[in-house]
């Protein structure tokens, strides 16, 4: 008998995910070999995953690289993305920068910090040789992990793709939509899996758009063991959505039409 497969909705590629989790900046973590898991004061990711990392002088990182052979440190960089409303589970996506961590000379290193100060201001940058030191990430590979699968990236890969063109206003608009447009989520529950429009007392979240589709996430009752996990669902625009007046024609179409054939679909992520 022929197994049947259901057709994902289109996504934006690996690639494409990866620079808007590195255009968004999210929360940051930085893990070496033999030391503690930290946060940086201050972080900024290029587009090629390369990075800028402020660190307390004290940090046991800073240590180990100028202990190091070649004054070089192998560690990872941990970017987590978070929904833009308060999930019960925030993280959306992760994307693990791994490479070698060097220390610039201080002029070199003062020069980086206004760079970055032209980009994403940030008071902790004013510790910068008052008490903080700046660290540099040379990239030798990442990799993606979100609800649409997982996937290894080189540098050249994440320079060569472009973030989402929503990427950096979703979290306002989908904050807005939960806030004040509830009707609009339950307009959209019609094109949910059967098996979680039938799911009591479930919620309906936003989770992210992007040019391919709205995601919503199905959050189970609370403390239901029965239904499983929270379910990310990915329902897709009609056409691709490149400006914010085609974004509110297809979403307009999403929210409006109970009937999408095969414009709009959804695929359980989870």
């Amino acid at each position: 008998m022929a197994s049947i497969r259901l057709r994902r909705p289109p996504a934006p590629t690996d690639a494409e995910r990866a620079r808007s989790v590195v255009a968004r900046g999210g929360s940051a973590f930085l893990v070496g070999t033999g030391a503690p898991r930290t946060a940086p004061l201050v972080h900024h990711v290029r587009a090629d995953g390369s990075a800028v990392l402020l660190l307390a002088d004290d940090d046991p990182v800073v240590d180990r690289i100028r202990k190091a052979p070649g004054a070089e440190f192998a560690a990872m960089l941990e970017l987590a993305d978070h929904a833009p409303v308060d999930l019960r589970e925030p993280v959306r996506a992760l994307l693990w920068v791994t490479g070698r961590l060097w220390l610039p000379d201080p002029e070199a290193a003062r020069r980086v910090a206004l760079q970055v100060a032209d980009v994403r201001p940030h008071p902790e940058l004013l510790q910068l040789g008052h008490g903080a030191t700046l660290v540099r990430l040379d990239p030798g590979s990442a990799v993606l992990s979100d609800a649409e699968g997982s996937a290894a990236l080189a540098p050249v890969e994440l320079a060569g793709a472009r973030p989402d063109p929503f990427c950096r206003y979703e979290q306002h608009w989908l904050a807005h939509l939960e806030e004040a447009h509830p009707e609009v989520l339950i307009a959209l529950a019609r094109h949910l899996p059967p098996r979680l429009r039938e799911l009591r007392g479930a919620r309906i979240r936003p989770l992210g758009v992007d040019r391919c589709g709205l995601r919503l996430r199905v959050e189970g009752p609370a403390g239901d063991t029965t239904s499983g996990t929270d379910h990310d669902v990915r329902l897709a625009w009609r056409e691709p959505a490149t400006t914010v007046d085609e974004l509110r024609v297809q979403m307009g179409l999403l929210v409006g039409c109970p009937f999408q054939g095969t414009g709009a679909s959804a695929a359980d992520a989870s």
